[in-house]
C-alpha cells in the first residue's frame, strides 16, 4: 500500500511539474511566434507593393547567409531538420543566438521572394528558447530533450492554428514510424498554450471552409487510394530535388555568402523565365486550390525547383509551407483527370504530403480534421498513411531516425539516420510479403 501511495504520488508530481513547464515554454514560445509572424507579415506586405522586388534576391539571400555564418551558423538549412539534428545529436543543445538570427533571415528571404515557408524558423525559435530555458534550469539531458520538444510542438501550433496537429507533429517528427509517448502531455499543453497566446496576439489563420465528403464508400476510397500514389510520387521528387540541391550547392567550393549570390540570380533568372507565381510562401496559390481551380500539372513540379534553390544556396526558412503547396496544386492537377471534387482532392493532398515527405501520419491526419472539418478524417487518415508507406525511407528531414521498416520484404537497418539509411530487396519478396502478413494474422 505504502508502495503504490509512493509510486502515485510521484506520478502526480511529474504531471504537476511538466504541465508549469509545458505552460510557460508555450506561452513563451506563443509570444516569439507571434511577434515573427506579425514581423514577416509586415515585410511581406511592404516588399509586395513593389511587382520586381524579386530582383533583390541575390542581395537578400546575401545577407541572410552572412548573417547565419557569422552570428549563428545552427541557423543554417530549413529549421526543424536543425532540431531533430540538436535533440539526437547534442541532447537538445540548441544556442539562443540562432532565434533572432533564424527570425531576421528569414524575414528577408520571404519577403523577396524566396520560395520557402515560415514554419521551420518557428520550431527552430521555439526550440532555441526551451533550450535556453532549460540551461537555466540547470535540466539533466532527458528533461531538456523534453522541453526543446515541447518547442518544436508550441511552434508548428502556433504558426498555423492547428494545436493538436502541432502536439502531435513534435513527439512524431524525430523518430520514423515511433511517437515519444512521454512527452505527449507537455505538447499538447505546450502546443495549445502556444496556440492561444498567439491568436490573443492577433495572429490571423487560413480559415478554410468545411470539405463535406460523403459518407465511407469502397469506390470513393479506392479513388483516394490511387491518387495518393501520385502523392507519394511528388513526395519522392520534392525529396530528391533537395537532395539535388544540397549535392550542387556543396560542389560549389566558394564563400558560402557568395554562393548565396549565386543562389539568388539563379532564382531572379527562374521568376523571369516561369513567372513569380511560385516565389515567396505561396499563399494565394494555397487558396486558389482548396477553393476549386485547377491547377496546371508543372505547377507542384516548379514549386520543388523553386524550392530547392532557396534551402540550398542562401535562403532560410521551413519546408512546410511549399509541401502544402505542391499537395494542394498536385491534388488539384489531378482531380481533372481521376473527374473527382478538386477541392476534396487538394485538401487531401495538402495532408497526405506532409504525411509522405516528412513521415508524420498521424499528426497530418489530425491536421485534417482540425483544418477541412471531421468529414474528410476517413479518407485523409487512409492517405496519410498509404502516402507514408509509397514514399518509402526517405524525409525532407534527413536527421530523422528510422524506428520501423515500412515493409517487411525490405531489408533497412532500423536506428540509422534517414541520411544514411539504404534499402536492399529481399529475394523472394513476395513470398516474404505473404508470409509475414500470414503469420501476423495466425499470430492475432
Amino acid at each position: 500500500m505504502r508502495r503504490t501511495l509512493i509510486e502515485e504520488t510521484v506520478l502526480m508530481a511529474s504531471v504537476a511539474k511538466w504541465i508549469v513547464l509545458a505552460t510557460i515554454a508555450g506561452a513563451a514560445v506563443g509570444v516569439a511566434t507571434a511577434v515573427f509572424l506579425h514581423l514577416l507579415s509586415m515585410a511581406v506586405n511592404a516588399t509586395g507593393r513593389y511587382p520586381y522586388a524579386f530582383l533583390f534576391l541575390p542581395a537578400a539571400f546575401f545577407l541572410s547567409s552572412l548573417l547565419i555564418r557569422y552570428l549563428a551558423p545552427d541557423a543554417e538549412g530549413h529549421g526543424t531538420e536543425k532540431v531533430i539534428e540538436a535533440v539526437h545529436k547534442s541532447n537538445g543543445n540548441i544556442p539562443l543566438a540562432v532565434v533572432p538570427v533564424k527570425l531576421l533571415a528569414t524575414i528577408i528571404t520571404l519577403a523577396f521572394g524566396g520560395s520557402a515557408g515560415k514554419e521551420g524558423p518557428c520550431a527552430q525559435i521555439g526550440a532555441g528558447i526551451c533550450s535556453w530555458m532549460s540551461r537555466i534550469m540547470k535540466f539533466n539531458e532527458d528533461d531538456r530533450k523534453k522541453l526543446v520538444i515541447c518547442g518544436i510542438s508550441a511552434g508548428f501550433a502556433a504558426v498555423f492554428g492547428t494545436p493538436i496537429a502541432g502536439a502531435i507533429f513534435g513527439v512524431e517528427v524525430l523518430f520514423v514510424g515511433s511517437i515519444l509517448y512521454d512527452v505527449l502531455l507537455p505538447s499538447f499543453i505546450a502546443g495549445i498554450t502556444s496556440y492561444q497566446i498567439a491568436s490573443w496576439m492577433g495572429i490571423p489563420y487560413l480559415r478554410i471552409p468545411m470539405v463535406i465528403m460523403p459518407d465511407v464508400n469502397q469506390l470513393m476510397m479506392l479513388k483516394i487510394i490511387a491518387s495518393v500514389f501520385a502523392f507519394g510520387i511528388l513526395s519522392r521528387l520534392l525529396i530528391l530535388g533537395l537532395k539535388i540541391g544540397h549535392r550542387c550547392s556543396s560542389a560549389i567550393r566558394i564563400w558560402k555568402p557568395g554562393k548565396a549570390l549565386i543562389g539568388g540570380f539563379t532564382m531572379v533568372l527562374l521568376a523571369l523565365l516561369f513567372g513569380r507565381t511560385w516565389l515567396g510562401l505561396g499563399i494565394e496559390s494555397i487558396d486558389s486550390a482548396l477553393g476549386g481551380a485547377i491547377a496546371s500539372w508543372y505547377t507542384p513540379l516548379l514549386k520543388i525547383l523553386f524550392t530547392s534553390v532557396t534551402l540550398s544556396l542562401g535562403g532560410s526558412g521551413g519546408i512546410v509551407t511549399p509541401i502544402f503547396f505542391i499537395g494542394a496544386t498536385g491534388g488539384s492537377a489531378l482531380a481533372a483527370l481521376l473527374r473527382f471534387d478538386p477541392v476534396a482532392l487538394s485538401a487531401v493532398g495538402f495532408v497526405s504530403l506532409l504525411a509522405g515527405a516528412a513521415n508524420t501520419p498521424i499528426a497530418a491526419s489530425i491536421m485534417a480534421v482540425e483544418l477541412f472539418g471531421p468529414s474528410i478524417g476517413p479518407y485523409a487518415a487512409v492517405a496519410c498513411v498509404v502516402s507514408f508507406i509509397v514514399s518509402g525511407h526517405r524525409s525532407v528531414y534527413p536527421s530523422q531516425i528510422l524506428a520501423v521498416k515500412k515493409s517487411p520484404s525490405l531489408a533497412t537497418e532500423i536506428g540509422r539516420d534517414m541520411a544514411s539509411v539504404r534499402t536492399m530487396y529481399l529475394k523472394k519478396w513476395w513470398t516474404r510479403l505473404w508470409r509475414s502478413g500470414k503469420g501476423r494474422k495466425h499470430q492475432s
